[in-house]
């Protein structure tokens, strides 16, 4: 569970379960880069002649169009999401549930509990100051 103290090493965590998970590397291009991209698809519709083959339109790919590595991929950001997503307390859920996509639940996160760069370093001029 998400330490809202130590994000650092909750995120060590949770990148070493998810290595450690089957299909653990695609898991992880789906926190460190985002979704599989289905993209787009256009069928052969017949063999052409010296020109090459008759294209039919393109459309949308949906799963069956995708080939079994493709699958690995897609199936990889749904069950990162899934574990990313029990590793968070609920008040951290409750404020990035509407997020769908790995990487922005990711990145939102580190931002809650780390901030941004200049928070980081107004929280470090006002403990120097402290000190």
């Amino acid at each position: 569970m998400l330490d809202k103290t130590d994000f650092a090493s909750w995120q060590q965590r949770i990148r070493l379960y998810c290595r450690g998970k089957e299909n653990g590397v695609n898991i992880l291009k789906s926190i460190d880069e985002g979704p599989f991209q289905m993209g787009t698809f256009q069928e052969t519709l017949a063999e052409g002649t010296e020109v090459g083959p008759h294209l039919g339109p393109e459309r949308p790919r949906v799963y069956s169009d995708l080939s079994p590595k493709d699958k690995e991929r897609y199936n990889a950001d749904i069950r990162a999401t899934n574990i990313l997503l029990q590793g968070l307390t609920k008040d951290i859920y409750s404020l990035i549930n509407h997020y769908t996509d790995l990487k922005d639940i990711w990145d939102n996160v580190k931002m809650l509990l780390e901030g941004s760069e200049l928070t980081k370093e107004d929280r470090e001029s006002q403990l120097y100051d402290d000190f």
